[in-house]
């Protein structure tokens, strides 16, 4: 049985075969949706240029990862071990394929995604189960919505726009 195998519960390792997205946290920061892959009873993440953002992911010895359910609701949060594959390595050679070949909208086949991960310095990190959930079985009594954080994209709404005029009767 595997180190990961021996903190895992069975809710989490459930809800990470399912999981195609997960949001994880590094040092009390947000919490960032992030694209994964499920394998060998861990989720595999892949961040940096031309990839997704996840800052100090890379770096995070732990994070706080959330999963939903099939509803898209939370189910649980769990503390989660981070280990950054290294590209040359065999296990690189054996999992980058893998996640490659689950990316949506890759462009190219995925032994040149693959190269470019690793010409680029993209980080390919493991998060595997590091506890006991620390949410999760049962539901809150509030509501977990948060306001929207500042962004750039963020723009103001204006009033409908009409082409002709309407009559009004």
């Amino acid at each position: 049985m595997t180190d990961a195998a021996e903190h895992s519960t069975p809710l989490v390792d459930e809800a990470m075969k399912k999981a195609s997205v997960a949001w994880v946290a590094v040092a009390g920061g947000p919490s960032l949706a992030l694209w994964c892959v499920p394998l060998e009873g861990a989720l595999f993440v892949v961040s940096g240029p031309g990839e997704q953002a996840a800052p100090g992911l890379a770096e995070a010895d732990e994070a706080q990862v959330t999963l939903r359910g099939d509803h898209g609701g939370r189910i649980v949060t769990w503390p989660a071990r981070v280990t950054r594959v290294a590209p040359g390595t065999d296990e690189w050679d054996t999992l980058a394929p893998l996640v490659g070949a689950k990316r949506l909208n890759a462009p190219g086949p995925t032994a040149d995604l693959v190269a470019r991960w690793a010409a680029d310095g993209c980080a390919l990190v493991r998060l595997a189960a590091g506890g006991e959930p620390v949410q999760g079985g049962d539901l809150p009594a509030d509501s977990l919505a948060e306001p929207p954080r500042p962004a750039p994209v963020i723009r103001v709404t204006r009033k409908p726009f009409r082409l002709h005029r309407v009559r009004r009767r």
